[in-house]
């Protein structure tokens, strides 16, 4: 026997069942994915200060100055490296959102404004002007004196 009642017009259709991930399998991805982007975080901090070391080591260029009038060009490559990591986890939290796993979204989603968080703050430093220089540079007084006498000496 038939049910005519449900083929009538404006009457709801009938459901799927639940295809979310059942028991503790959508929490469990979200803590995976949040442990691996930090490996990759770390791994990425750490070229990016090896990065940094070895430009701090390297020899100054005796070219033209730079726009800035400081010697020393602004390093975008780590703003850019946490603002492509930032859109991944951001593109990984929308399709795990769409597709129902929302422990594990929402996980992302905390992950993703943390980057960007992470992206802005390296693009402001990335951005300040470097800090004055000490005006005066001089090795620590030794003749037993207070520290206006050894201004007043040179020593």
């Amino acid at each position: 026997m038939t049910h005519p009642e449900s083929d009538l017009p404006g009457r709801p259709a009938e459901h799927a069942p639940d295809e979310r991930p059942g028991g503790c399998a959508d929490p469990a991805v979200g803590l995976l994915l949040t442990i691996s982007e930090a490996i990759v975080l770390a791994v990425l901090l750490i070229w990016l200060g090896l990065r940094g070391l070895g430009r701090s080591h390297a020899p100054v260029d005796s070219g033209a100055p730079s726009a800035s009038g400081a010697g020393a060009e602004t390093d975008w490559v780590p703003t850019i490296a946490f603002g492509v990591l930032a859109l991944v986890v951001a593109v990984l939290a929308t399709v795990l959102l769409r597709d129902r796993w929302y422990w594990a979204g929402g996980i992302q989603v905390l992950v993703a404004v943390a980057l960007c968080t992470l992206t802005l703050t390296s693009a402001f430093q990335a951005d300040a002007p470097p800090g004055p220089a000490p005006a005066w540079n001089s090795p620590p007084c030794r003749s037993g004196g207070d520290s206006e006498e050894c201004a007043r000496s040179g020593g």
